[in-house]
């Protein structure tokens, strides 16, 4: 015979009332409390009903996220996957689900978050890009749902979001270089569509303007969020009559791709050209050389957007509506090449 709620309120000494508000996460019941339920609920072999649950509370104790587009930057790119952990692990640790759903285009995407918020499937939403016009933004706020960005919405200045302050980092990144001797710096940017992608050109055009350093528009690219992407780049980039001594590349990913890329064509890093990127993921300082790259706290994004969001769900007051994750600059060999400054 299955462990009830009732069985557990025994043990415990409390009512069944206050079991369920543990298991609900409810944020009037003391930390000793919810403590000593759950150890017994885990003595006891407890389980809850989801379904039971749900009845009960109108809830689904489920989290909704909408993957990027195109399919190739999730299983290309790091970032995804360490964010993805992050969003898993705290909705884990608070009783939650994560059902996860993306589309080939933007139609396919607002018919899948129809499906999730019309048919009540989540509580909330965590989107992990952040875009300009975003139609899923729109949507969400016109049904007054519960979301979380990862990243900001220039449209929607009050949603919710988890980010960086990207202007900075960017600043930090391109100022890193110019210490090192270089002037003639390049942008290897994202698609123009993603906040994350005109903040971080802002920065590097802001740390340049400073320094009154040149900005020539044929030393910055756009690109996808995928290595082959920077290892296109490269042969723009190298056959200019005036090349660029260092660059500035949006994503680690990117950057791996730049590097082999140069290899192919016979540079070296740093010594023909300097690279610093952002991300910080785990193979960064595993490339050879070991890649300089401005850590942003990737699993924090997650971690924190999926807390935001369940705080939102319980209707807990949350201030301020963005939430800031501080970067650091880990300065590896990849730009640690002095070169001398030129006239």
């Amino acid at each position: 015979m299955s462990v009830t709620i009732k069985d557990v309120a025994k043990r415990a000494g409390v009512s069944p009332s206050t079991v369920s508000r543990v298991l609900s996460n409810h944020p009037r019941i003391s930390r000793e409390t919810v403590a000593k339920v759950k150890r017994i609920m885990e003595e006891m072999g407890y389980h809850s009903n989801i379904m039971a649950r749900s009845l009960v509370s109108n809830k689904t104790f489920t989290l909704g996220m909408i993957l990027p587009r195109p399919a190739e930057e999730l299983f290309q790119n790091h970032f995804f996957a360490e964010n993805i952990r992050g969003i898993t692990t705290q909705a884990s640790r608070n009783g939650y689900d994560v059902l996860m759903t993306s589309g080939s285009s933007e139609n396919d995407e607002i018919e899948a978050i129809t499906r999730l918020v019309k048919g009540r499937r989540v509580d909330g939403i965590i989107l992990l890009q952040s875009r300009r016009n975003d139609p899923i933004v729109q949507f969400l706020q016109e049904h007054k749902f519960p979301y979380v960005l990862i990243g900001k919405s220039e449209d929607v200045p009050e949603a919710y979001c988890v980010d960086n302050d990207n202007v900075q980092a960017a600043y930090d990144a391109t100022s890193h270089l110019i210490s090192q001797g270089h002037e003639r710096i390049g942008f290897v940017s994202g698609p123009p569509n993603l906040t994350v992608s005109s903040d971080r050109l802002a920065g590097y055009r802001q740390a340049m303007e400073q320094h009154k350093l040149p900005m020539n528009p044929e030393w910055i690219v756009e690109v996808e969020f995928l290595q082959e992407s920077g290892y296109r780049a490269m042969s723009f980039f190298m056959n200019q009559p005036e090349r660029p001594t260092a660059l500035v590349v949006i994503d680690d990913s990117v950057a791996f791709g730049v590097m082999r890329g140069l290899t192919e064509l016979g540079f070296r890093v740093p010594e023909d050209l300097a690279l610093i990127s952002f991300n910080n993921i785990y193979l960064s300082e595993l490339s050879s050389p070991p890649l300089s790259s401005v850590d942003i706290g990737i699993y924090q994004l997650g971690y924190m957007a999926s807390q935001l969001l369940i705080r939102l769900i319980q209707n807990e007051a949350v201030q301020p509506n963005r939430m800031i994750v501080p970067h650091r600059l880990a300065i590896r060999e990849s730009t640690l090449h002095h070169i001398s400054k030129r006239s």
